[in-house]
């Protein structure tokens, strides 16, 4: 796949395949002071990450979206190779939008000159590992997983050179690591997180929920609602200790586990994790001081797809 500049007509979004090549249009953004704004993804695009853009053109002149689906991120038993590819339709979602400046669709090959196997035993190259906050919550179930995510925007943010970057607040853990990535390694980049796209009936908005049957969707603001009771438990009733205040999400995913259960709905309901850590460190908190910020999340396999959610506790921003 081979895109340019040169064939794409006036008001057309330039795609950019080749590093060398977008790095010249960068180059002319800088001539001309533009700011930019980024946005990195793995496509599969949804209102959540065109939120993202929206608010990206809002503070910066040009807003670049990057869609690579990162190899380093993904163990080998996982689904790389059944990750959504949708260009077509997400070029199409991001030029509705009138807010994006320039598509970055990198080769593999270019973003990992080294080559990159997903054993990581194999592995050989540069990679960028963020001590301390990368192996609780998510980085339980995948250990790997923040290394990838780190190493991969470290690369991006060094093609692009954004004065702003954007992110989404459904995935916490990742706006926690990549902050102080930012803060740590000095790069001159303000991080922006932005509040978690919803359905109507409060379900996170991703590119997994495609994966969803009819049923399973029915059942799938279980972990919302679950997180959503345990804020209420601190709002509510003032609920300090952590027993305290996961009790009632913990009740709400037995109900609906037990309820999927009963029904014989083809499918099963599985909690993975419940955790109440920190904003800043992401340790494990076993109580909540008085307005500390805090973060509530989770993740629930409904069949055999994977959802994670988060509410913020006295923070407005990660």
């Amino acid at each position: 796949m081979s895109h340019s500049t040169s064939s794409a007509a006036a008001g057309d979004i330039p795609v950019f395949d080749r590093i060398d090549d977008f790095r010249a249009w960068r180059r002319e953004q800088l001539k001309q002071n533009k700011t930019v704004g980024f946005v990195p993804t793995m496509g599969a695009l949804h209102e959540g990450h065109l939120s993202l853009v929206k608010a990206a053109k809002e503070e910066c002149d040009s807003v670049v979206v990057s869609i690579f689906v990162n190899p380093a991120q993904f163990a080998p038993h996982e689904d790389l190779d059944q990750y959504p590819r949708t260009f077509d339709t997400d070029y199409q979602s991001l030029a509705s939008t009138g807010a994006c400046a320039a598509i970055l669709l990198p080769r593999v090959s270019e973003m990992y000159p080294s080559g990159i196997t997903l054993d990581r035993s194999q592995q050989r190259g540069t990679f960028v590992d963020v001590l301390g906050l990368s192996h609780q919550m998510e980085g339980i179930p995948r250990p790997h997983f923040f290394r990838g995510v780190a190493t991969v925007v470290t690369k991006l943010f060094n093609i692009v050179q954004p004065e702003r970057a954007y992110f989404g607040q459904k995935d916490a853990q990742q706006c926690v690591v990549v902050r102080n990535m930012v803060n740590d390694l000095l790069l001159p980049i303000r991080m922006r997180s932005i509040p978690t796209c919803r359905e109507a009936d409060g379900l996170a908005m991703s590119s997994r929920n495609r994966y969803l049957t009819p049923e399973m969707r029915k059942v799938a603001t279980l972990l919302y609602r679950a997180l959503g009771a345990a804020r209420q438990s601190v709002v509510g009733s003032g609920n300090k200790e952590r027993k305290q205040i996961l009790e009632p999400a913990y009740g709400i995913i037995e109900e609906v586990v037990q309820q999927v259960k009963d029904q014989q709905l083809g499918f099963d309901v599985r909690l993975d994790y419940l955790s109440l850590v920190d904003v800043a460190t992401l340790t494990e908190l076993e109580q909540l001081e008085e307005s500390q910020p805090a973060i509530l999340s989770g993740a629930v396999y409904v069949g055999t797809t994977r959802l994670i959610d988060n509410i913020l506790l006295n923070a407005e921003e990660l």
